[in-house]
């Protein structure tokens, strides 16, 4: 017993020391992840799959609130559908997984095992499209896809990962961008309220947009390392895919047109983004709105008189708050070890209730994101601790934010740029003149890529940090997930 306590309580790895492995030691060590027989995939587990779950659950609401329905679209996609869109099969080329036999026949056409929907969802809808009174097609399906990774870290890049992918056709190209804005605008909803990371809006440079897109739209959070992760995007595919796939139907006028296209998602890699942004070297720390458990009750001498009676009276006024509550009454653990459990899983709450407390009638209340204790009166601890968790979820958020802020720093020639992503590990704010050989050029020099145009635009100056020309907007570079 005192063995395997020990081995639990080892100490994760220090962020400051090695973030990769501090990563790893968390997603282990809280039972959230597995690593598959196949190089590069992942099992998620309960605790992790939980947390995916949250997150679905919230899409699939707001998307059904806007009249989006599901479906479902086969894995397997011929190579002849692949290859119709010429900038998107470029994109994808190096990451398709093919198969190239069915049972002990060989296939006449290689098939792609899904790396996204576009082209056999094309296909189907121009099949099904005839006419302007048919649209919009709002589409939504919930699946994995494979793209063969050549470096992998669980649920931030892996070869097979979970996601959902909106694909909706519309009759003008105004209500296509509507919805592409649309729906990057419920994603900034979902992450900073729903997993209280802040996020920067805005507009992905041609270079670094979807392939086959017109215009890609992002989010984009940093994490704790300084480093940026693309949360989400929403793609504005115009009309590249409806002429590729000649989709087309009857205008109002009685002409063939084709619609205007878009694509959007967001994945399991937010799981990763969750972690990297709020967690700390004691292991998670989870917003109560992401939290599988919110509560986590711990009786001290259970076997005490009144002790798991009061516990349970607790357990029932949380229950019907509708607070996700667990009592951990193991009999074979001590309560240090329930403490370390708990704080390690990133249970946003953790109640002691013991004898003395019961006495004094009152409970002890741990908050995991600032790892403090407050007293707790046993008349109104209910209401008490749905204050709390509230509390928690907006202290977070804006703990969250003021971290990110103060690392973006304001670039205005090349040499503070590099200090920026070299030294300070953070955000370069800059203005910038749009050239796609410049952007190659700084990536090759210092690994940092043009992650974001924010809707938000500041007047940092008139001209390009890096040309010293009129400067067609300000944008941030990062090194990035």
């Amino acid at each position: 017993m005192a063995k395997k306590e020990k081995q639990f309580v080892e100490e994760i790895t220090k962020m400051e020391d090695d973030f990769a492995q501090w990563y790893t030691d968390v997603i282990v060590k809280t039972d959230m992840v597995d690593y598959a027989p196949v190089k590069g995939f992942m099992v998620i587990k309960p605790y992790g799959f939980a947390i995916w779950e949250k997150i679905r659950e919230y899409v699939d609401r707001r998307l059904k609130e806007t009249g989006h329905k599901n479906m479902y679209f086969p894995i397997l996609i011929p190579e002849s559908l692949l290859n119709k869109e010429e900038e998107h099969v470029e994109g994808f080329a190096p990451e398709v997984a093919w198969v190239t036999q069915g049972g002990n026949k060989v296939l006449e056409e290689r098939l792609a095992v899904r790396p996204t929907s576009e082209t056999i969802i094309c296909n189907m809808y121009a099949k099904w499209l005839n006419s302007y009174r048919q649209l919009p097609f709002l589409y939504n399906q919930w699946n994995s896809v494979v793209r063969w990774e050549k470096t992998t870290r669980p649920f931030l890049r892996t070869s097979e990962f979970l996601w959902h992918e909106g694909h909706t056709i519309h009759e003008t190209a105004k209500e296509a961008l509507d919805e592409t804005l649309m729906i990057i605008n419920m994603y900034v909803d979902l992450v900073e309220d729903i997993l209280a990371m802040p996020v920067i809006p805005g507009k992905k440079s041609q270079s670094e947009k979807f392939a086959g897109a017109d215009d890609t739209y992002t989010i984009e959070a940093m994490m704790k390392d300084g480093k940026a992760l693309q949360s989400g995007t929403s793609h504005y595919l115009g009309q590249n895919f409806g002429k590729a796939f000649n989709i087309t139907f009857s205008d109002r006028n009685g002409n063939l047109e084709y619609p205007y296209y878009t694509t959007w998602a967001v994945s399991t890699r937010l799981i990763g983004g969750l972690i990297m942004v709020h967690s700390d070297n004691r292991g998670l720390v989870l917003p109560p709105k992401m939290a599988p458990t919110q509560v986590v009750i711990v009786p001290i001498a259970a076997n005490k008189d009144g002790v798991m009676e009061e516990a349970n009276k607790i357990f029932d006024d949380l229950k019907a708050r509708r607070i996700s509550v667990e009592i951990d009454d193991r009999d074979n653990y001590s309560p240090g070890y329930k403490f370390n459990d708990a704080e390690m899983k990133g249970i946003p709450v953790r109640v002691e209730i013991g004898p003395r407390d019961i006495e004094n009638n009152q409970a002890l209340l741990f908050r995991r994101d600032e790892l403090s204790k407050s007293e707790a009166s046993l008349d109104n601890i209910g209401q008490t601790i749905s204050d709390l968790l509230e509390d928690i979820q907006s202290n977070m958020l804006e703990k969250a934010r003021k971290n990110r802020d103060e690392r973006i720093y304001h670039a205005e020639n090349m040499d503070e740029f590099v200090d920026i992503i070299e030294n300070k590990h953070g955000f370069a704010k800059v203005m910038w003149k749009d050239n796609a050989e410049n952007e190659a050029k700084i990536k090759e020099l210092t690994g940092a890529t043009l992650r974001v145009i924010p809707f938000e635009q500041e007047e940092l100056g008139e001209t390009c940090f890096y040309t010293g020309e009129k400067a067609d907007y300000m944008a941030i570079f990062a090194k990035a997930y």
